[in-house]
């Protein structure tokens, strides 16, 4: 605990807390005489949104232009929680981000010093409102159209809230931004948060507890997709909903992105799953239209383009390298998941879900076999760049990369590969380290776009290449038409996902 903090332990029956000014100890010392007293939130876990999340509650202000909270980041003390809290305490994003908007903001943050990050529990005691951004993980079985139900394990999720219990202040509004199985804010969340209380001494109902999922984009657009994006809503209690409601109204432009209020905690978690199961089973679907494309000889991406014109189709999705990141690989799962482990409904199904995710699944493997394919039918001996290991643009998350795939089964087949990120240095699913120089073409045999990053959209072959010709697959809509053919002008035999008629 920060020296000179009055907050009692934790469990203790008569935990008070005295004022908001204790927040100033969690503060750098230099920044502490600049303290000024405000409502405190914290936020629980300071992963790509958490940390997101604590810089946009910081930037709030009100119409005078005052920042409305004191904001306490909290993560665990673990190498990559000490990694987060020294980050933001430094005024410093915890990730390689492209949102200059985001960078700024944080630093702002710490120089006006509203933004605090710590791994003591006891700053749960100064906040009257705790996000909660922790994971929540769904094991996924290797083969997820099999007969086998995945199993929720709630542990670490049910630690969280655990600790939260142990050391928030009673009344406190506890918001659940974490996506979540349908049912988990009614039959996890509450009751956990009552046993807490009671164990405390204290009334168990003395909580108000609200879910509003994150839709949180990372890219170069990150800060703005928390505050200038609609939100939805909903409370275990009409009181709860209400508080929520104004939580949110003084972090979200609610003038031009009105707040959407659900019925109910579930709703509003279904609510979530659906979204990402929908975005989830339009991937797949467009899959199996990318390899008819490529059959005979259409653009997909041109197609889709002219589809997208009728406003009813204008999320339809396109054929790509992959599905990665948190969400999409698990979250269409969490629906069958909390089928059985929550509400005990054994006869349900989601077939169109798991087939989703077994498609998403083994993207990759489509456009190794083409690389393959290009090759002469083998990679024993071959030299592969592969050019992005995030998941998405702009972003610097490994995690669930369609890349992993692809890399593993390389290396299988007998190539060795050379991996490059712009905003990737350490991949630490795979462990290992990614170069942020794009690489010399000379000696390789096949180049991968697999992600679509700015430096890749401005490359010029010929100037790069320089009398080099490996062969070239945009997997993911990365380059342009320009581009693919200066590379075949260059001599390089070129290919592209999704694109028929583009192969040698």
């Amino acid at each position: 605990m920060p020296a000179n903090s009055s907050v009692e332990a934790a469990g203790s029956a008569t935990a008070s807390l005295e004022a908001p000014d204790h927040f100033r100890d969690f503060l750098p010392p230099p920044r502490r005489r600049d303290f000024v007293a405000r409502p405190v939130v914290c936020v629980q876990g300071l992963g790509f949104v958490g940390a997101a999340m604590a810089t946009a509650l910081a930037a709030a202000r009100d119409d005078n232009g005052t920042p409305c909270f004191n904001v306490v980041g909290i993560d665990l003390d673990t190498a990559r929680g000490r990694h987060a809290v020294a980050a933001l305490a430094d005024g410093r994003f915890p990730f390689a981000v492209a949102d200059a908007a985001l960078a700024a903001a944080t630093a702002e943050a710490a120089s006006v010093g509203n933004l605090a990050a710590t791994s003591d529990p006891a700053a749960y005691a100064l906040a009257e409102v705790i996000v909660v951004d922790v994971n929540l993980d769904l094991p996924v079985n290797a083969d997820p159209i099999s007969a086998e139900v995945p199993h929720l394990d709630l542990g670490n999720f049910r630690d969280a809230i655990s600790t939260l219990g142990r050391w928030m202040a009673p009344d406190a509004l506890v918001v659940i931004e974490t996506t979540v199985p349908p049912g988990t804010c009614s039959q996890v969340v509450a009751p956990q948060l009552e046993a807490a209380l009671r164990d405390r001494g204290l009334p168990s109902a003395r909580f108000r507890l609200a879910h509003s999922y994150e839709r949180v984009m990372p890219g170069a657009d990150y800060l703005d997709s928390i505050v200038n994006y609609w939100r939805v809503y909903a409370g275990h209690t009409p009181a709860a909903a209400d508080a929520c409601a104004a939580f949110l109204s003084r972090v979200v432009n609610v003038a031009r992105y009105p707040l959407c209020r659900l019925s109910s905690t579930t709703a509003s978690e279904t609510a979530k799953v659906l979204e990402n199961s929908y975005r989830a089973v339009n991937i797949a679907f467009m899959e199996e239209w990318g390899r008819f494309a490529e059959a005979v000889g259409v653009d997909l991406f041109e197609v889709c383009a002219a589809v997208r014109q009728r406003p009813t189709h204008s999320n339809l999705r396109q054929p790509g390298f992959g599905v990665g990141g948190y969400c999409l690989p698990k979250d269409p799962l969490m629906a069958l998941a909390a089928s059985r482990d929550i509400f005990g409904l054994d006869s349900l199904d989601f077939p169109f879900c798991r087939l989703a995710v077994a498609t998403n699944r083994v993207m990759p493997l489509v456009s190794l076999d083409r690389v393959t394919a290009m090759l002469g039918g083998s990679l024993v001996g071959k030299r592969l760049a592969l050019l992005g290991v995030s998941y998405r643009p702009d972003v610097a998350d490994t995690r669930h990369t369609p890349a992993e795939l692809f890399l593993r089964e390389s290396q299988a087949r007998g190539a060795a590969v050379v991996l490059h990120d712009p905003l990737v240095a350490y991949w630490p699913e795979v462990g290992c380290e990614v170069s942020q120089t794009l690489p010399a073409p000379d000696g390789l045999d096949a180049v991968i776009f697999a992600t679509a990053h700015g430096v890749y959209r401005d490359i010029v072959p010929a100037n790069w290449l320089a009398g080099a010709r490996p062969v070239v697959l945009d997997a993911n809509d990365v380059l342009d038409a320009s581009q693919r053919q200066a590379f075949r002008a260059a001599g390089c035999p070129v290919a592209a996902i999704g694109r028929g008629g583009e192969a040698p």
